[in-house]
């Protein structure tokens, strides 16, 4: 447990064995000061995400709260529903989402995925702050990366190292109707890019598996048997759950994690209840991921993510 000293007292408490810790002991609303920057910064690349409770702010609050760790990005690279005072802040809105993709969903894809990875520059980091939650289901979960990775065969991580993915918005089975508004979009502006299937973090050093079921379509260099039969032995590793936390929403709760080194599930046991779950992200400009031997990615298709 660390604690953060300053005109009160902040607790970061672990909550999970590899991923995850709460903090306690401050108000979004007031400015950070320099060193609860720098505390919070620290313990967001150890843990991988934290959770804060019971914060009373809005859209303005939580983009200005963002601004403090990085450049802020529009609210999505196909997102047009976006509140039009706040474009940084993205909808996820249940309500939403069912106009959009044409049926009942409570999240773009209910698959784990790593946030916008086929862009040639995926986010660094998200924040995601709840002002609707149902009273039963509706969590989230993150998986630590680098925790997956570290604990792979010795080699398993070699041959791993020297791999190249493609990663691509819609995965391998998009969770969108063919015929909707939405995939046509798609269809019109692709995101394609070949990133390392293990990235080097820009900040830790660390070395994180870098696939995810969501967007990662295949393995370069290998055929579609092989390629099938390895990425679903990853994804069933990044499932595992002595890597993951679980999150239960509350009005007022926010989770901030490091987009570089996990992936996150959104929940997929509401369809059959009749409740809205609203959470409004936003997320910090990202760099291009590079890969053990120094390489950086490769676009296909679509540009950098850019934010001010």
């Amino acid at each position: 447990m660390t604690t953060i000293e300053n005109t009160r007292t902040v607790t970061i408490a672990p909550v999970a064995g590899h991923i995850g810790a709460e903090v306690t002991g401050l108000d979004l609303r007031e400015e950070l000061t320099e060193t609860q920057v720098g505390e919070l910064t620290e313990a967001l690349h150890r843990h991988k995400v934290l959770f804060f409770r019971d914060q009373q702010i809005g859209h303005a609050e939580q983009i200005a709260f963002s601004r403090r760790f990085g450049a802020v990005t529009p609210s999505h690279p196909y997102d047009d529903d976006a509140p039009t005072e706040h474009p940084e802040i993205l909808a996820v809105d249940s309500r939403l989402y069912e106009k959009k993709f044409g049926r009942k969903k409570f999240s773009y894809t209910n698959k784990w995925h790593t946030d916008v990875s086929p862009l040639i520059n995926p986010p660094a980091a998200s924040i995601l702050r709840a002002e609707i939650a149902p009273e039963i289901g509706g969590d989230t979960q993150w998986t630590n990366l680098a925790a997956v990775y570290a604990a792979l065969p010795e080699s398993l991580r070699t041959f791993l190292d020297g791999l190249r993915a493609e990663h691509r918005f819609g995965g391998r089975i998009p969770q969108w109707e063919a015929d909707s508004e939405y995939a046509r979009k798609i269809a019109a502006a692709p995101l394609v890019t070949e990133h390392p299937v293990v990235r080097v973090h820009p900040v830790t050093g660390e070395r994180a598996l870098f696939v995810n079921p969501g967007f990662t379509t295949r393995i370069l260099g290998l055929t579609p048997p092989q390629s099938d039969a390895l990425l679903q032995l990853l994804f069933d590793e990044i499932s595992h759950p002595a890597y993951t936390v679980r999150f239960r929403w509350e009005k007022g709760s926010i989770a901030f994690w490091d987009n570089r080194a996990t992936a996150h599930l959104a929940p997929s046991d509401l369809d059959h209840l009749d409740v809205t779950r609203v959470l409004y992200r936003t997320t910090l400009e990202g760099d291009i991921p590079v890969g053990v031997d120094g390489q950086p990615s490769r676009p296909i298709a679509g540009d950098k993510f850019t934010g001010a």
